[in-house]
């Protein structure tokens, strides 16, 4: 039974098969099955949920919703998982403990895709990493992630260990994700930077003020620099208005690429290549 919880238990070959659906799916010729995903969300999801419910549906996987409260009951995760198999083909799950996720894969009886967690948030990782895969080859790419540890810091971290990435977090001392390769030097990192990555500051607002990414940092980059800011963002906090309206920011176009990357991967945990 495959599952996406983190993607430390995936394989380069994981990441390439979903890849090459994803490939599919935009091309219209994505595998399709008929049954149904059940999804738990909380009421503030937007993209993902969006992506999730409208990928399954095309897919001819029915869209159950659930809020994701619907898990903290006191009924063990292996016996809600073990009573839905004989309805459901896929759980879509975003829950802040990942030990919901894991809880739920336990049992072996229905792949569980984890659609963000406190912890991490691997779906999000490979979309982008689908949309900078169409350019050309992500291994050779350097990644700056600006931003202090979090789901998002620690899926790239995930995504960087399995993928070989170059992949440096800037941030303020004490507040880097553990084991990354670090720096507080911001305008010297970007300089050699291809992708720039950021996070939201959450409760490190004033520690990362200055680490806010800017039009005047992005020209320092190398040229065709991405900028690509994980949403949702807020202009004149951990970028600035003119940041977004740089040629570099990629925001919006490479998350068009949620769709068949969600797909993908629940194709992929339902063995449907």
């Amino acid at each position: 039974m495959r599952s996406l919880i983190r993607l430390d238990d995936w394989s380069v070959d994981d990441v390439g098969a979903v890849f090459e659906l994803a490939g599919a799916f935009v091309a219209g010729r994505g595998p399709t099955k008929d049954g149904a995903a059940v999804l738990f969300f909380p009421a503030t999801s937007l993209r993902t949920r969006v992506t999730f419910e409208r990928g399954a549906h095309q897919m001819g996987l029915q869209p159950i919703l659930f809020p994701e409260t619907t898990l903290d009951k006191p009924e063990a995760h292996a016996d809600v998982a073990a009573y839905l198999a004989s309805w459901a083909d896929v759980l879509v799950v975003r829950h802040p403990d990942i030990a919901v996720c894991n809880g739920l894969a336990a049992p072996g009886v229905l792949p569980v895709v984890n659609a963000m967690t406190d912890e991490n948030h691997p779906c999000e990782v490979l979309s982008d990493l689908f949309a900078l895969s169409a350019e050309g080859h992500v291994g050779s790419l350097r990644f700056l992630f600006v931003g202090a540890d979090g789901n998002i810091a620690r899926a790239w971290q995930e995504a960087a260990r399995l993928l070989d990435l170059d992949l440096v977090q800037c941030c303020p001392a004490g507040l880097a994700s553990p084991g990354a390769e670090w720096t507080d030097d911001l305008p010297t990192a970007i300089r050699s930077a291809d992708v720039v990555l950021t996070d939201g500051p959450g409760r490190n607002g004033a520690a990362l003020a200055p680490f806010q990414m800017t039009a005047a940092l992005l020209e320092t980059a190398p040229e065709g620099v991405r900028f690509a800011p994980c949403p949702p963002f807020v202009r004149g906090r951990e970028v600035s208005a003119d940041a977004v309206a740089h040629p570099a920011f990629v925001g919006h176009d490479f998350k068009s690429a949620l769709l068949p990357v969600q797909q993908a991967i629940m194709a992929h945990c339902l063995d449907l290549a």
